[in-house]
């Protein structure tokens, strides 16, 4: 599924494009799979039933982590994605020694239907499921058919540090990578597909072992504007909220 021996050949030149992206490390690359099969996978994806655990702050958005039980291109695409090959060209383009979660915690695919939005957000940092993972990397396989810009859906990037922002359109066949830390915040402002269309991607997430954790494990962390005083306050008591949750209750994602 994919196109290894491209990516490969084209190796140094992400690599300068990854570590050198503002407003933080980051790439587009187009044309990482094979188009005849992403294009079976695109139209033999289902209609996912399982609406994200960010209810909040994300509207219209469903989850399928368990992609690979579809079978077919479904499983060629994740045996890709977990493969030797892959680890190897992901970390020498990023200069991470990273790893793809087989599990694909919170990953697998994501659908965004009529209205859909997710507001800007920070990654929780380590496995919910083995502490001493930590989400380094988030991979972004964008499934969007004859997407156009006025759709929107864009991916939106913000240095919390520094307010510097970009945006990455999500065309089909075009791989997001970005770094996962506390300052990295992304998200998507509400969409406009046409009737019976998502915004459709397959997420992956990279981790690196930490025998040591060097930051303290965090949950996802919400930046909602102001201008939303009721969603503003919730995000202000989400992450101990989530903690508490956590302690009595089992992970929702986890069940995906």
């Amino acid at each position: 599924m994919i196109r290894f021996d491209f990516i490969e050949a084209n190796k140094e030149k992400y690599r300068e494009q990854f570590l050198t992206a503002k407003p933080f490390p980051h790439i587009a690359i187009d044309g990482l799979c094979d188009e005849a099969k992403l294009t079976e996978l695109y139209n033999s994806i289902p209609e996912i039933e399982t609406a994200s655990a960010d209810y909040v702050f994300a509207k219209n958005k469903f989850e399928k982590s368990k992609f690979k039980e579809l079978g077919g291109v479904f499983e060629e695409l994740y045996n890709d994605l977990i493969s030797v090959r892959f680890k190897t060209w992901i970390s020498y383009i990023t200069n991470e020694d990273v790893f793809i979660d087989d599990t694909f915690y919170g990953g697998g695919i994501h659908q965004g239907r009529e209205g859909s939005f997710l507001d800007m957000h920070a990654d929780f940092n380590y496995h919910p499921l083995v502490e001493t993972w930590y989400r380094n990397l988030n991979l972004l396989l964008y499934i969007n058919k004859d997407w156009q810009e006025n759709y929107g859906g864009h991916l939106r990037l913000e240095d919390e540090r520094n307010g510097v922002k970009t945006e990455v359109g999500v065309p089909f066949n075009r791989l997001a990578i970005m770094h996962c830390r506390s300052y990295t915040l992304h998200g998507y402002d509400p969409i406009n597909f046409p009737k019976g269309t998502a915004r459709t991607s397959i997420a992956a997430y990279a981790y690196t072992v930490h025998e040591n954790n060097f930051e303290a494990p965090r949950t996802t962390v919400w930046h909602v504007k102001k201008d939303n005083p009721i969603k503003y306050a919730l995000s202000k008591i989400w992450v101990p909220a989530v903690k508490l949750k956590s302690m009595f209750l089992k992970s929702n994602t986890a069940k995906h």
